[in-house]
């Protein structure tokens, strides 16, 4: 079943859990998350109930499916956005459906914010997709990773921008 519509709700803990069982092939293993128990027990990123209802969105189509999720990292006058994908789901073509619900409900949110994120360089493919819906780099920068130091790209939305 082709989903036709997506939308944002607040992340529940069950895709919460179930995010945790994710497995994403190299290289981008570097995006998984410590398993679901241990998460809930640091309370760190989604685990932690409060920044779960407060930052972080579960992106469903009209099945309720579950096709990834989105965190609204608030700073001043900007939202950072995190996000991932089912793994699954990741370059079959359903990326600008995705970012384009990601960015629609982070505007809801923060109308008066810029919107930013931060990519691995490497990540061509996540790239190719934000610069679709309007994203542009802005800025190249190293920094810590849990494989060690990695280059970045900052990416600003400015749909006036689309660079495809």
């Amino acid at each position: 079943m082709e989903p036709t519509s997506l939308s944002a709700q607040v992340m529940h803990e069950d895709h919460a859990s179930e995010i945790c069982t994710w497995v994403y092939p190299a290289p981008y293993d570097i995006y998984g998350f410590l398993p679901w128990e241990q998460m809930k027990a640091l309370e760190i990123e989604f685990g932690d109930p409060d920044i779960r209802k407060q930052q972080y969105i579960s992106i469903v189509d009209e099945y309720e499916r579950l096709w990834g999720f989105a965190q609204l990292f608030p700073v001043v006058g900007v939202t950072r956005l995190g996000l991932g994908m089912r793994p699954d789901w990741c370059g079959r073509g359903m990326g600008r459906r995705f970012m384009q619900t990601i960015v629609a409900e982070t505007i809801l949110r923060h109308p008066h914010h810029e919107i930013d994120l931060e990519v691995l360089t490497w990540n061509e493919r996540a790239i190719r997709t934000y610069r679709y819906v309007g994203f542009r780099i802005t800025d190249t920068y190293e920094r810590l990773t849990p494989d060690g130091m990695a280059l970045f790209h900052c990416m600003v939305y400015e749909p006036q921008a689309n660079e495809e």
